[in-house]
């Protein structure tokens, strides 16, 4: 006998299964997302047909016939629009991912020196907040182009600011001319980054078992630096340098930067840090005040109590809005293109000029932007897993 109390079977594939009807809502949607877009891909086509316009990727193997004034390789008009493609999404990126480094320490500062008890670098805190992020990101890199390529003196008469050269030539540096010893430091702080990484493993253990406080900064430092050095001296510690010098018309041999990197460098970096700031300050004041009391009652340093308890458990209230802030510089560097720097948006625009494949050339940097952005969002999202509260 079948027992009374038990419940009868569900019908999975029945209308009045609340899960088969959304499998079925989901389905039909993606179904109509799917047609439209291939509705209005052979919409477009069959137009462009009719107008006599060429449309297809084969351009990437073209000829580019145009050069790109900044990269960080080398580039021949020869080449094929691929790699002037290629060459801009470097560009892109280099402006990112530094943008974001600097953004991130920049922001952090400032946020932190909203608490700060001398009441000169609070209202300094809240005055540059209120003053950079008021204004418009293309205002400010226009102004700071303007400032490198208008108020700096020409190239033949830089400023010196020690090994540095400053003109409206952009920033030139010394650089190590590459040896073998090079390559050695470069593992040795390889090795020093995984050293660093298990020591703080380890401190960060101890310290959560005893309480004991140990450096949680300048160790690890050391240990990368200590190990650089060592790989360096068995490499034979190559010390000569390309130093730049002053040469008839512009600054020869040396590294530089030119005007239009800095400007969206510095520009990107010093608005993006002003909402950064706001997003450190709120995560620090969601932690509970009974917290800090805490930890001045167990002896810690104010620095220390920000250091060990507060940004810790800020953190999990300021990851995802700082994933916005860092999606938001790399969608911002597509500005790039109104002070003459050679993004992925300034290639295309060549290229949409010269081909006429605009649909095509608009579609790469909507590819381009999409990947790096949902990269962006995999890493952020992979490291406030990581920083959750784990349930016992």
């Amino acid at each position: 006998m079948s027992n009374p109390t038990s419940s009868p079977p569900k019908k999975i594939w029945s209308w009045r299964s609340q899960a088969f009807r959304a499998l079925v809502y989901q389905v039909v949607a993606v179904a109509v997302i799917v047609l439209t877009v291939l509705y209005l891909a052979n919409n477009t086509a069959t137009n462009m047909q009719a107008r006599g316009i060429q449309s297809g990727f084969d351009f990437l193997t073209s000829s580019a016939g145009f050069d790109i004034g900044e990269s960080l390789f080398a580039f021949d008009s020869g080449e094929p629009y691929w790699r002037a493609y290629l060459i801009g999404l470097t560009n892109t990126l280099r402006v990112a991912v530094l943008g974001i480094v600097l953004t991130t320490l920049l922001g952090t500062l400032i946020g932190v020196g909203r608490f700060a008890r001398n009441a000169l670098i609070r209202g300094l805190s809240v005055g540059y907040v209120e003053f950079f992020r008021n204004i418009p990101v293309l205002l400010q890199l226009l102004m700071w182009y303007l400032l490198f390529t208008e108020v700096l003196p020409a190239a033949t008469e830089p400023w010196l600011l020690g090994p540095l050269f400053l003109s409206k030539g952009g920033l030139n540096f010394p650089i190590p001319v590459w040896a073998n010893g090079h390559v050695w430091a470069m593992w040795g702080t390889i090795v020093g980054l995984v050293a660093a990484w298990v020591y703080r493993r380890r401190a960060r253990a101890a310290f959560e078992m005893t309480g004991r406080i140990t450096s949680m900064f300048w160790v690890p430092t050391g240990i990368v630096l200590s190990f650089g050095a060592l790989g360096w001296l068995l490499g034979g510690a190559p010390t000569q340098m390309d130093a730049p010098m002053q040469g008839e018309f512009a600054i020869e041999h040396g590294g530089s930067l030119t005007p239009e990197f800095l400007s969206l460098l510095i520009g990107l970096t010093i608005y993006t840090a002003a909402f950064v700031a706001e997003v450190v300050r709120s995560g620090i004041q969601s932690v509970s005040v009974g917290q800090a009391e805490a930890a001045s009652a167990l002896g810690l340093s104010r620095g220390q109590s920000m250091r060990l308890v507060m940004l810790p458990q800020a953190l999990r209230v300021i990851i995802p809005p700082m994933t916005n802030q860092f999606l938001n510089l790399t969608k911002n560097s597509s500005l790039a293109v109104a002070i003459g720097y050679p993004d992925v948006v300034s290639i295309a625009n060549t290229a949409i000029n010269q081909t006429g494949r605009a649909v095509e050339c608009i579609a790469i940097i909507m590819l381009v932007y999409l990947s790096t952005s949902l990269f962006t969002s995999l890493l952020m999202n992979w490291y406030n897993a990581r920083a959750a509260i784990k349930e016992r």
